[in-house]
C-alpha cells in the first residue's frame, strides 16, 4: 500500500510538471519508514509500562484491602476493649483502720490485725498454799497479737482468718468461710466461736472489761470448728451450729468430742432504746466415753497465772449447758445481765452444775451511744478522735460477777467480784482500758493459812490496736 501511495504521488507530481530526483524521493522514504519503527518501539514501551501499572495497581488494591480488613479488625478490638474496660469495675480503696479493696464485681479484701499489751497485779493474802504468791503479784504480757485477713467473693462467699501470734507461738483463731445465702441467712464453714452469750459473742477488742466473765473462762467457752447457719432480721437473731472440738486439738484419732449449741435474741426497740433478751444453749458430747474435764478461773486478770476456785480434774461423759441474756441500751447509758448453768453428767455418780452470772451498768460520758449492734455490743468509736483534734470517746462501767463451782459431792469454790472499767476509746482503732476488782472467794481450792474464804485486789491496765 505503501508503494502505491508513493507512485500515486509520483504521478501527481508528474502531472503536475514537478520533476524531483528518484534519489531524493528514496531517501524521503527511508527516513519516514525509520521514524515509524521508532514510534511503534516507543508504542511497545509504553504497552509494557501500563502493563506494569495496572499489575502495581492491583497490589495496591489488594494491600488496601488487606489494610481495611485489618483496620475493622483493629476497630472491633478496639470497641471490645473499650466495652471491657467499661464492664470492669475500678479498684475501690476505703480506710478502715487499714486499707480494704473492692469492686463492683464483689471482690474484697482487708488485712486484720490486733495487738492487747497489758499490765496487772493481783494483791492475795500472803499465806497462799502450793506456792500461789509466785504466779500473783504485778506481771506484764502481751494478751494478744494477732494477724490475718477478710474479705469477700462474688455469689455471697465470705472468709476470715487470723493466726493468733502470741508468745511466739502460732495458733488459729478465726477461720472460716461464709455464704450470704439471701438476706437474712449466713452460713458459715470453719472455725469459729459457738453460741454461747451475749458477752462472749462480743469481740475482745470490745468487751467493757479487759476480761471476760468468769463463768466464761471456767466454763471453757472456745472456738471450735463446724459448721454453722445464721438467721437475722432486724429484730430476731437465731443461730445454730454443728461443733467438733478446737482446731488446735482436734485429732483424726483420738479427739471424737462434739457439740450442738444454739442462740436466739429478742431485740426489739423500746421507748427511745433497744431491749435485748436471748437465750443460748449447748450439749457437748465429750468423745462418746468417759473422760476427764475441768472448771476453773483466774482472779479476775489474765496475768495472774493461778486459779483460786478449781473444781479439780472431774470424769463425765457430757454437759449440758443454759444460758440467758438481758439487755437494755438508750443513748450512751446500757445494763446487762446474764446468768450461765453447766451440768457435767457422770454415769454413775451424781451430776453437778455449776453456776456463774453478772450484772453490770455503763455510761458513755462524752455522750456517744452505747455500741450495740445485732445482737453483740459493737466497737466504741467516738465522736470525735484524738487524730481529730478532739478527746475521743470515755466510758465507765460497774459489774458484780458472781461464779459458783461447788455442787453437789465437788467443791471448787465461789469467787465474787465487785468491778469498775474506764474505757477511753482515743480513736476507733487505739483504745486504753483500766479497771480494778475486789474478790470474795469462799471454799477456795487454794487456801490462805489454812483459810479458804478470804478476799483478793486486782488491777490492770491495758493498751490495744486494732486494724
Amino acid at each position: 500500500m505503501r508503494k502505491l501511495q508513493a507512485i500515486s504521488a509520483v504521478a501527481v507530481a508528474v502531472s503536475a510538471g514537478w520533476a524531483l530526483p528518484a534519489a531524493a524521493q528514496v531517501s524521503k522514504s527511508a527516513a519516514v519508514l525509520e521514524e515509524l519503527q521508532a514510534m511503534r518501539a516507543k508504542m511497545e514501551v509504553m504497552a509494557q509500562r501500563i502493563d506494569n501499572l495496572e499489575s502495581e495497581l492491583e497490589q495496591a488494591n489488594a494491600k488496601a484491602e488487606a489494610a481495611s480488613q485489618s483496620a475493622q479488625v483493629a476497630r472491633a478490638d478496639a470497641s471490645t476493649a473499650r466495652k471491657s474496660a467499661e464492664e470492669a469495675s475500678p479498684v475501690k480503696v476505703a480506710w478502715k483502720g487499714a486499707p480494704k479493696f473492692s469492686d463492683d464485681k464483689g471482690w474484697s479484701f482487708k488485712p486484720r490485725g490486733r495487738i492487747q499489751v497489758d499490765i496487772g497485779g493481783t494483791d492475795a493474802p500472803s499465806g497462799l498454799s502450793k506456792g500461789a504468791n509466785a504466779s500473783l503479784g504485778t506481771a506484764t504480757e502481751v494478751r494478744r497479737a494477732w494477724l490475718g485477713f477478710e474479705g469477700t467473693m462474688p455469689g455471697g462467699i465470705g472468709y476470715r482468718f487470723d493466726a493468733d501470734l502470741t508468745n511466739s507461738s502460732l495458733a488459729l483463731a478465726d477461720a472460716y468461710i461464709s455464704y450470704k445465702a439471701n438476706r437474712n441467712l449466713t452460713l458459715v464453714l470453719g472455725n469459729q466461736r459457738p453460741f454461747t452469750g451475749l458477752e462472749d459473742m462480743t469481740a475482745v477488742l470490745n468487751t467493757t472489761f479487759m476480761e471476760r466473765s468468769s463463768f466464761s473462762q471456767a466454763f471453757g467457752f472456745e472456738r471450735r470448728v463446724g459448721i454453722a447457719a445464721n438467721y437475722k432480721t432486724k429484730d430476731v437473731l437465731v443461730e445454730a451450729g454443728l461443733f467438733a472440738d478446737d482446731m488446735s486439738s482436734m485429732s483424726a484419732d483420738t479427739d471424737k468430742s462434739w457439740s450442738l449449741n444454739g442462740r436466739v435474741v429478742f431485740m426489739p426497740r423500746l421507748g427511745n432504746g433497744t431491749l435485748h433478751l436471748g437465750a443460748s444453749a449447748q450439749y457437748h458430747d465429750l468423745a462418746g466415753s468417759v473422760t476427764s474435764t475441768r472448771y476453773r478461773t483466774r482472779p479476775f486478770l489474765h496475768t495472774a497465772d493461778v486459779r483460786l476456785v478449781d473444781t479439780g480434774t472431774i470424769t463425765a461423759t457430757s454437759e449440758r449447758r443454759y444460758g440467758v441474756e438481758a439487755a437494755y441500751m438508750t443513748g450512751p447509758f446500757h445494763a446487762v445481765v446474764e446468768g450461765n448453768a453447766i451440768t457435767a453428767v457422770r454415769p454413775g455418780l451424781s451430776n453437778p452444775t455449776f453456776k456463774g452470772g453478772y450484772a453490770e451498768v455503763g455510761y458513755v460520758l462524752t455522750g456517744e451511744k452505747a455500741p450495740y449492734k445485732g445482737g453483740i455490743f459493737d466497737r466504741l468509736r467516738p465522736a470525735k478522735g484524738i487524730d481529730e483534734g478532739g478527746i475521743g470517746a470515755i466510758q465507765v462501767n460497774l459489774r458484780f460477777d458472781h461464779l459458783d463451782l461447788n455442787d453437789s459431792d465437788i467443791v471448787g469454790g465461789r469467787q465474787d467480784t465487785a468491778g469498775v472499767s474506764l474505757v477511753w476509746a482515743a480513736t476507733s482503732n487505739l483504745r486504753f482500758t483500766a479497771n480494778y476488782g475486789h474478790l470474795w472467794l469462799r471454799d477456795a481450792a487454794i487456801t490462805a493459812d489454812g483459810d479458804d474464804s478470804y478476799t483478793a485486789d486486782s488491777m490492770g491496765m491495758r493498751a490495744q490496736i486494732d486494724f
